[in-house]
């Protein structure tokens, strides 16, 4: 029997998207085993046996339905004893949990564009387990030949680094946000060298507070250098600490110290990621010097106020969103070309116009932070991101006006957070699910805390009508929120999506009480009961969902209505007359705000 390149693991009600990998792989120039390819009178057990052990990388196809086989979860421990594991997420599930730190490619949007960034990941991957580049393309004329030694340069295989989460010294947690803020930014910089690849920034941060081993890191993910360090800061003195290491020995590459003042953040950044390139032996080009040195501002007050806003952005409840729009305008006053810091006044301001329970917010400020985020850097992925939730979220009529500037966003910066997310929210409100399916599983992806997309995307997956991956998905947004409700048990985001959760898996004794206790925790949150009322009408109980409901038409913009129009976890509801008669009032008060 001649092995394989790869094995193909997977579950037989999962065979459509097994023979799209199949198919895919063999395009790619790689041979595939998997059991279609069976002769008759085969021994299924000794042909797999011998097929999964001798393959150089087994593929396993994770789905709510291969995580409960015996066989997909045996072929995977032997994989990866074999040190030969490739996992693949085709749709939200819980992975085994000796699976849960294995680096996972996401490809539950992949429908075969061999286009796909996340797809020609996993082929870079399997390509590198299984020893072979990509084929070269040929031509007839000897100008496009390439001499052998210049091939073998060029094939060369990149330094692979992972940057871990920056230790926090400074014996304040509320210090998190600069430690964190530091790592992402020498992520960014080293993320512009052509000669370096990096693991993800959500994949190193799943790593943030845990001890690791140098030895593991090399044979999950495949790293040859780990970048580590810590950071201690006290009024406007900094301390940071960095060591660059060799995954494979667990030896020093290089280290430092920097012990300077708050003015030097920059100065350090640069100096730390221009001395892991020279100590990887690696060339700078003339720009990938100019980018690493390029800085969103280089004021490093306003730098710290926009490093604390972003973090209260991704992790604080609603009552956070006035303190980041003070942040942002004290950031942007220090620094009016701080275009990043615009990007993030307009979605704080945007969100509280929409909501319309804090006064003095309104969408054309909103607007008006992004255009100037726009005029600062016509290039910033997340300018154009601002403007296109500004629009989402305005009087107008059609949701998808701000569709355009998303596109933008997504083309100018692929991993942009905020752009995956409201890129979802808009297909949302259009019904496009597979598509809201695929932005809102890359921001979940970019960010494995984030409770937002988690949850936004379960409803999509249930106008997919998907059973499966519904629960699947709801299971995942519920783990997210019980995180947060640890900390803050009165997060009144979390708190709504934690409800919405349980009732899709059917947990609806429970949602009850904890709608009722949300309603204690955070009586004035609009968004939070327009999510319990969302809750309830899901199942079913058309009079607790409009008692919830009520009071969210007098407080919200046009837009928010106009989304209660076309939101399908009130479907359940819509021709009880009580409801009927919530939407009358609403279309009367949206021709009140349009006059």
């Amino acid at each position: 029997m001649t092995t394989a390149d790869i094995f193909l693991s997977y579950n037989r009600e999962d065979a459509a998207t097994a023979k799209r990998f199949a198919d895919a792989f063999a395009a790619e120039g790689l041979s595939v085993w998997w059991d279609a390819t069976l002769r008759s009178g085969e021994a299924y057990d000794e042909v797999t046996e011998a097929a999964l052990r001798g393959a150089k990388a087994v593929v396993v196809l994770w789905s709510p339905r291969s995580v409960v086989s015996r066989w997909v979860r045996a072929e995977a421990t032997i994989a990866d004893r074999c040190k030969t594991l490739v996992p693949v997420m085709i749709e939200a599930c819980e992975r085994p949990i000796m699976f849960e730190l294995t680096q996972t490619a996401e490809l539950g949007h992949w429908t075969g564009d061999v286009g796909d960034r996340a797809w020609l990941a996993l082929v870079a991957d399997v390509r590198h387990r299984v020893g072979k580049q990509s084929a070269p393309q040929l031509s007839n004329s000897p100008t496009n030949r390439v001499p052998a030694a210049q091939s073998q340069t060029k094939s060369a295989v990149k330094p692979n680094v992972i940057i871990l989460p920056f230790v926090n010294m400074s014996g304040d947690t509320e210090q998190e946000y600069f430690s964190d803020g530091v790592t992402e930014d020498i992520i960014t910089d080293l993320g512009r060298v052509a000669a370096l690849s990096l693991v993800s920034r959500n994949m190193a941060f799943s790593y943030k507070g845990k001890t690791v081993a140098a030895a593991h890191l090399a044979e999950t993910l495949h790293v040859s250098h780990i970048l580590e360090g810590s950071v201690r800061k006290s009024g406007d003195r900094i301390r940071i600490t960095a060591q660059l290491m060799d995954a494979a020995t667990d030896t020093q590459v290089w280290a430092e110290r920097f012990d300077r003042t708050l003015d030097d953040i920059f100065a350090i950044q640069d100096d730390i990621s221009k001395a892991v390139v020279a100590a990887l032996k690696l060339h700078l080009a003339p720009d990938e010097q100019r980018a690493i040195e390029q800085r969103p501002t280089s004021n490093p007050e306003a730098y710290e106020l926009f490093l604390m806003a972003r973090q209260f952005g991704r992790t604080g409840s609603e009552r956070m969103k006035p303190l980041i729009v003070r942040l942002c305008q004290r950031a942007v006053e220090i620094d009016p070309g701080f275009a990043l810091a615009w990007a993030h006044l307009s979605f704080a301001e945007a969100e509280l116009s929409q909501r319309n329970v804090v006064g003095g917010f309104s969408i054309e400020g909103a607007l008006a932070s992004a255009e100037r985020a726009l005029k600062v850097d016509p290039n910033l992925a997340e300018a154009h991101a601002a403007m296109g939730e500004a629009l989402l979220r305005g009087a107008n009529k059609d949701l998808g006006v701000g569709e355009p500037y998303i596109i933008t966003a997504l083309r100018l910066d692929p991993d942009c957070f905020e752009a995956n997310l409201f890129a979802g929210y808009v297909y949302i409100s259009q019904h496009r699910w597979e598509e809201a399916v695929h932005y809102l599983e890359i921001a979940c992806a970019l960010d494995p805390d984030a409770y937002r997309p988690a949850a936004m995307v379960v409803q999509a997956y249930s106008g997919l009508d998907n059973r499966d991956n519904t629960l699947a998905a709801a299971r995942r947004a519920l783990a997210r929120c019980e995180k947060i409700l640890a900390i803050e048990p009165d997060h009144g985001g979390a708190l709504g999506f934690f409800v919405t959760s349980l009732v899709d898996l059917g947990e609806a004794d429970r949602a009850r009480e904890w709608t009722r206790r949300a309603v204690l925790f955070d009586p004035d949150n609009t968004r939070l009961h327009y999510n319990l009322g969302c809750a309830m009408a899901t199942l079913g109980d058309a009079d607790a969902a409009c008692d919830l409901l009520d009071g969210v038409i007098d407080k919200v913009n046009a837009s928010w209505l106009l989304w209660m129009v076309t939101d399908n976890s009130l479907d359940p509801i819509r021709d009880h007359p009580r409801f009927e008669g919530l939407m009358a009032k609403a279309r009367k008060r949206q021709k009140l705000l349009a006059d």
